[in-house]
């Protein structure tokens, strides 16, 4: 009997790995305490989330007036600012992954692993940017100078935004923490882009480019006797342009000395034994992370199209062209005060209803926009209103995103480092759709005859103006939800993710995290 029962023993020891089994022999007292919760001040979350800011303030701005100044400000013909639109987008969306490739093979430093790609990015950022703004006294190679400025800026802007959005993960090991903090994100976020669309706004609209009440007269600007009248109007305009890009550019460097001093990049307990080799783009073929993606692909082209076209389409289809500003502020004003309704309500209803209920919730007033006549009223209660939409937009897929991370996590233990892959890719579909979304709008513009600088424009462009504002963010806000319904990851695989990764946690905590224990005890179990 008692020879039976060492056989037992021993094969049972046979089957477990040595490291595991000389940490079950331990003495009690080896045994730690699981780690407390950490707990983010308020502090560490405020300073977390105006680095979120630059990239928000640049963006609103390029976003909403790149188009309508390179078309009215500095004369750049429909066809070249399409290019410069379409390959500055694509161009951005390139270094996307790039950046975050980089990213990845970074070796942790004093500063961190993501915190010297924010700093040494900024300056070089911020001159970039300027020069976006400038126009040259070349007429020839504006188009080439514009286009280069911009792939410039656009890249070295990836380089902040990358390491910026991966710091997500390496701010807590907690999910409501991380949940929380990027619910302040959102916020100073959608406060960058009021700060974007006011400074943006209000500066350039004290000084429009003058109009021509029949565009064909631009061929005679150069020899007629109100010459010197149309250049020093414009030239006044181009100085606005410049003042609102000091001031951008101002902010930028504000929030990144913010973001540098006020938040701490923490490792994970056992990064420093990593010991399998993660492909790069082992991440790419996650299920849920795929299907998230192509959710928010079309969902975020919606709203791309609607934020491109904007201006023009205030400016000459319902006829507001002193008004546009206004009207950018007042949603932008609306999704910063809604985005703490969303966080709470996908806190109280879960992630997955707050993207059908807050997304969805874009379509009536896209639908009202499509039918309404010129009613400035109206049109404020609508912009009021669409601004709950944009809130949801703007906060649900950063929130979302983590909980991907997580779950590739669960089923490759010792993968570190892959964060940036994952918040890069995001980036660069989004942005990559959002290029060829530009390039066609520009060009459908052109063809419908756009003449720059009109006081007016032709009923063919006003009605592609509608189009590329109301009915196609419609339809591409359908299908995304429809692929929506594809992610599977709901409250409950949530919680799941949670407590398994706790677990996995402790026991790294507990053991030291020598010879990989918590990764080969994971699979044991």
């Amino acid at each position: 009997m008692a020879k039976g029962e060492g056989s037992e023993s021993g094969s049972a020891a046979g089957l477990l790995p040595p490291s595991i089994l000389q940490a079950s022999e331990r003495p009690a007292q080896v045994k730690k305490e699981p780690k407390k919760k950490q707990q983010l001040s308020v502090c560490n979350k405020l300073c977390y989330a105006v680095g979120g800011a630059p990239y928000q303030v640049t963006g609103c701005a390029l976003g909403f007036f790149l188009q309508i100044y390179l078309l009215d400000v500095a004369l750049v013909d429909p066809f070249s600012a399409s290019i410069i639109l379409f390959v500055g987008r694509a161009w951005d969306a390139f270094t996307d992954p790039l950046v975050g490739f980089f990213i990845s093979k970074s070796s942790w430093t004093r500063l961190g692993r993501l915190m010297p790609w924010i700093i040494f990015s900024t300056p070089l950022a911020v001159v970039a940017y300027f020069l976006i703004w400038f126009v040259p006294d070349f007429p020839r190679g504006q188009a080439l100078w514009y286009l280069i400025f911009y792939c410039l800026f656009e890249t070295l802007v990836t380089c902040f935004h990358v390491p910026y959005s991966a710091l997500t993960m390496f701010i807590s090991t907690e999910q409501s923490e991380r949940d929380s903090a990027t619910a302040y994100r959102m916020t100073v976020e959608v406060l960058g882009t009021v700060l974007g669309t006011a400074i943006q706004g209000q500066i350039v609209g004290q000084a429009n480019a003058p109009c021509l009440q029949d565009p064909g007269d631009s061929a005679l600007i150069s020899e007629s006797g109100n010459r010197t009248h149309s250049i020093s109007s414009l030239r006044q305009t181009q100085n606005a342009y410049l003042l609102a890009a000091g001031v951008i550019a101002s902010i930028y460097i504000v929030c990144a000395v913010v973001l540098t001093l006020g938040v701490r990049e923490q490792r994970e307990p056992c990064e420093t034994q990593q010991a399998e080799p993660i492909p790069f783009f082992r991440g790419l073929r996650h299920g849920p992370y795929v299907k998230l993606i192509a959710a928010f692909l079309f969902t975020s082209l919606a709203f791309m199209l609607v934020e491109g076209n904007f201006a023009l389409f205030c400016t000459y289809t319902l006829g507001f062209r002193n008004e546009f500003q206004n009207l950018l502020l007042a949603i932008m004003l609306s999704a910063t005060f809604t985005i703490p309704l969303w966080q709470w309500f996908l806190t109280r209803f879960g992630k997955k209803t707050a993207v059908y209920t807050g997304i969805s919730s874009a379509v009536p007033f896209l639908i009202l926009v499509a039918l309404i006549e010129r009613n400035l009223i109206v049109t404020y209660v609508v912009a009021i209103a669409a601004g709950v939409s944009v809130a949801a937009a703007f906060l649900l897929p950063w929130s979302m995103l983590p909980d991907v991370i997580d779950d590739f996590h669960l089923k490759h233990p010792n993968s570190h480092g892959t964060e940036p892959i994952f918040f890069s890719f995001y980036v660069f579909f989004t942005k990559f759709a959002s290029g060829v979304s530009l390039g066609i709008s520009t060009l459908s513009l052109d063809f419908a005859g756009y003449q720059s600088r009109g006081c007016s424009q032709p009923s063919r462009v006003k009605f592609t103006l509608k189009m590329l504002v109301a009915l196609t963010p419609i339809a591409l806000i359908v299908l995304g939800l429809m692929l929506f319904k594809l992610y599977p990851i709901d409250e409950e695989k949530r919680r799941q993710n949670k407590k398994a990764l706790q677990a996995l946690r402790d026991e790294a905590s507990s053991s030291g995290c020598s010879d990989a224990d918590s990764t080969e005890l994971a699979s044991i179990l």
